[in-house]
């Protein structure tokens, strides 16, 4: 008789979660999401990417080069975009990155970054095969698609920590 009564319970707790899944899934919500809709605006778009100059990672020019640029661009790519690039400082990113000018940033940013506050960190990569060490891309609080499809992105191409 106990062994029936823990199953019924442990049928209604089943239930209740598999109709709040399906009551979720009905509303449009997905997870992870973006709330202000970055990844699904920039893909098959424009990604708008802030770069920061660091020497043997990046430098100024119309392209920007480097490996940095290079990651950028492929990581544009794996979601079918066109890059379009805003050159500057790490303050003027993180505005950007808040004022919603920019949809991801690159740098000599690190996982101790003083922007955590400010800006979603990505996991730490390379961006050149690791002779400068790990580094972090910075995009939007909250959106958490857009940060997922990134390191999805890295995990794939074998530049995650």
């Amino acid at each position: 008789m106990h062994v029936k009564m823990v199953d019924r319970a442990r049928l209604l707790r089943a239930g209740i979660v598999a109709a709040l899944v399906l009551a979720l899934t009905g509303c449009g919500i997905s997870i992870p999401s973006d709330p202000q809709g970055t990844l699904d605006r920039a893909t098959g778009e424009e990604l708008r990417i802030g770069l920061a100059i660091e020497p043997g990672l990046s430098e100024g020019g119309a392209p920007p080069t480097g490996p940095l640029v290079d990651l950028a661009n492929e990581y544009a790519t794996s979601i079918d975009a066109r890059p379009e690039w805003e050159i500057g400082g790490e303050e003027t990113l993180i505005e950007m990155l808040e004022q919603e000018q920019i949809d991801i940033a690159f740098g000599n940013f690190s996982e101790d970054s003083p922007w955590s506050d400010r800006a979603a960190l990505s996991r730490p990569f390379t961006a050149d095969g690791g002779g400068a060490g790990m580094i972090v891309a910075l995009m939007p609080l909250g959106e958490n698609a857009l940060v997922s499809s990134f390191e999805r992105f890295v995990d794939d191409t074998g530049r995650a920590q």
